[in-house]
């Protein structure tokens, strides 16, 4: 700096680089998503659990079942409203060499900046171009909040309870068997077995999966034939919480994406692409004295999910991401745009946007 010259104050500076950050890239065509809701009470006044889908589904098009509703991409061209080569200059490096954000512990108020400069994907960089370079890996991205005494627990006992909700979204979402395709048994040991027409979906979803029984509603799975994690490394970002629900229950709320990329599984291949989930699931950790319910398990309450180039309307139980080839030839899709990074946005928002929308874009992958 210059003699004389004043010094820029750090509020000023941080307003700066937000703004700079704002500018957009060309985001390569990315299909986007599902995104699914089911959200049903569980369990009558008596006591004993009432089957989760006992209330009328929702409806899509005449169906019965649950809702679902697919965003896939179309080209989406974002203009950098900076400089492109200065903007290019300020964050060399990005895309991988930043440091890691801390923990989530409330919704952000706005989604995160799109990277200035255009960087794909590689083998060795797997996130580049993604806000997902500065998210934690696995565990470690979901946040978890102070354990306090809460309905008919004790804070010990509130503690151990976000412990194995945890435990569920690694079993489910990040566990590389289950990532591979296989069944999901950790992560399912951990749901009350006395919720009947919950064990009933599962056993049907990963059997004969169609649009009312599909696995990826509660599980991240990709067919090992087809595709092939990059590394060992989803990234996440995500965080847990909690109050008491009903009859002195321990409702514990989780709100986290997961970020896959991934390759075809043929030896050899290199072009990366990305698949993002965005799950919400609600569990009880129930008073054994006023519900059915075996230790260290949880009833199922709720749970919607948002994902981007996961597959459109296909129900193989099985992530289906697609590459620049079947990019090439799809069709823009004619749903809403959604930034699957935006985490600004409660579920239950994105899910009464995304409607009765089929195919939509994805704005950046």
């Amino acid at each position: 700096m210059g003699k004389g010259e004043e010094s820029i104050p750090d509020e000023e500076w941080e307003r700066f680089l937000r703004e700079a950050e704002a500018g957009t890239q060309g985001a390569p065509e990315e299909p986007s998503a599902r995104a699914r809701m089911v959200a049903q009470q569980l369990r009558e006044e008596t006591g004993r659990p009432e089957p989760w889908r006992s209330q009328p589904p929702a409806r899509r098009q005449g169906s019965k079942g649950w809702y679902a509703v697919g965003l896939l991409v179309a080209a989406a061209l974002l203009v950098v409203a900076l400089d492109p080569g200065r903007v290019a200059g300020w964050f060399e490096g990005g895309g991988g060499e930043s440091a890691p954000l801390a923990a989530e512990s409330k919704r952000p108020d706005q989604p995160p900046p799109t990277e200035a400069t255009a960087q794909l994907p590689t083998l060795a960089k797997p996130f580049n171009g993604s806000p997902a370079a500065q998210w934690g890996d696995g565990t470690a991205g979901i946040g978890l909040p102070e354990p306090r005494a809460t309905g008919w627990m004790s804070k010990g006992q509130v503690a151990q309870a976000l412990e194995k909700t945890r435990d569920f979204l690694a079993a489910s979402s990040l566990d590389p068997g289950v990532l591979r395709g296989e069944r999901p048994r950790k992560a399912i040991a951990l749901i009350n077995p006395h919720q009947e027409d919950v064990q009933d979906y599962l056993a049907t979803a990963f059997g004969a999966p169609s649009r009312e029984n599909d696995p990826l509603l509660l599980f991240s799975r990709f067919e090992k034939t087809k595709t092939r994690l990059v590394g060992d490394v989803v990234k996440t970002r995500g965080r847990i919480t909690y109050r008491e629900g009903k009859r002195g229950a321990v409702e514990v709320t989780t709100d986290v994406t997961y970020v896959y990329p991934v390759v075809r599984a043929p030896a050899g291949s290199d072009e990366v692409t990305r698949t993002i989930a965005r799950r919400e699931v609600v569990m009880s950790w129930d008073d054994p004295a006023k519900v059915v319910v075996e230790p260290d398990t949880f009833s199922l309450v709720s749970y919607k999910v948002d994902t981007t180039n996961g597959g459109c309307d296909t129900f193989t139980g099985y992530f289906t991401p697609t590459f620049s080839a079947e990019r090439a030839a799809s069709r823009p899709g004619d749903g809403p745009e959604v930034d699957p990074y935006d985490r600004s946005t409660s579920m239950e928002t994105r899910m009464r946007e995304a409607g009765d929308a089929g195919c939509g874009t994805a704005t950046r992958s």
